[in-house]
């Protein structure tokens, strides 16, 4: 394998586009000597002659041993400039980043956190992954969950996360609703891949049976059936929240007491280092989670 400095290569650059050792080296702030130093290096480094030297002002001539290394060397000294501008796009939070969200999530805190993520890096590659019921982190840089997920990972908690009641208004007195008023009531719930799991447990240590009419994975799907009268549904405020449920006159929100809660959560793998963009992203979620958390205390 030819071992060549890239230095000697940019040096061979400038004496072809300048013409003379003397003008390369004016444009690279070296002396002549050192120019011809450099070339010299060059030449033991591939075996050979690259220049035809005339002397005096005349120019220097390319050797054909000299037009293949210029040839390749171009090529390497872009690779070297593209490489550099990568390193420096990734020290800067530029590069990519992979990310598992779910419904909730999607629809409130990852819009923004995209948006300010390229609002700082309009570079930046964002992948995002829709995530099962159980997620794994597996490749991905973030995932975001309802709970801690098992594995070498790290986590915060973003927010809190209340569950609440949606029906037509007039189907209840306003104000907050016991959990014991939904025991036989007809409620339009959710798959066990979105919220299921965490009703299901809350209504079941309370000993409330609701009569459950419909199951759907989409809150938009959710609340239509509740506007046509079909029954009621519980949902956590984030998912309500990204529905902008409160200029809707068709519907009415109430607690609950006890009011079930769950968490959000980001989690990244703790075996790997977190690239700028990542730190940077974790940052902006927190962020944007204590802004939608005060959103939540004023609402509700």
């Amino acid at each position: 394998m030819v071992e060549v400095e890239l230095r000697h290569l940019e040096t061979m650059v400038a004496i072809v586009e300048e013409g003379t050792f003397g003008r390369a080296g004016a444009r690279l702030g070296y002396t002549q000597s050192t120019i011809s130093q450099q070339i010299a290096g060059l030449e033991k480094s591939v075996g050979g002659a690259l220049f035809e030297r005339p002397g005096g002002p005349r120019p220097v001539r390319i050797t054909p041993l000299g037009a293949v290394v210029l040839e390749q060397g171009r090529e390497l000294l872009a690779k070297a400039e593209a490489l550099t501008v990568a390193v420096e796009r990734f020290k800067a939070g530029g590069g990519r980043i992979d990310i598992g969200t779910f419904q909730s999530v999607s629809n409130v805190i990852v819009p923004s956190l995209i948006r300010r993520l390229r609002d700082e890096q309009p570079d930046c590659e964002i992948r995002l992954s829709d995530m099962p019921a159980d997620p794994e982190i597996g490749e991905l840089d973030l995932l975001f969950n309802d709970r801690p997920i098992e594995g070498d990972v790290e986590h915060i908690k973003l927010a809190d996360d209340p569950y609440l009641l949606v029906a037509r208004p007039g189907d209840l007195p306003d104000g907050p609703v016991s959990l014991q008023q939904l025991d036989d009531a007809p409620m339009v719930g959710c798959h066990l891949t979105c919220d299921r799991a965490w009703m299901d447990q809350a209504l079941a240590d309370a000993d409330v049976r609701p009569r459950i009419v419909f199951r759907t994975p989409g809150n938009e799907t959710i609340l239509a059936m509740v506007r046509a009268g079909l029954g009621w549904a519980v949902l956590p405020w984030l998912a309500l929240h990204g529905s902008d449920i409160r200029s809707d006159a068709r519907l009415a929100v109430h607690k609950l007491r006890p009011a079930p809660t769950r968490g959000i959560y980001l989690h990244w793998p703790a075996t790997s280092s977190r690239s700028p963009l990542t730190v940077r992203a974790i940052e902006i979620a927190a962020e944007i989670a204590a802004e939608v958390s005060a959103d939540l205390r004023v609402s509700t």
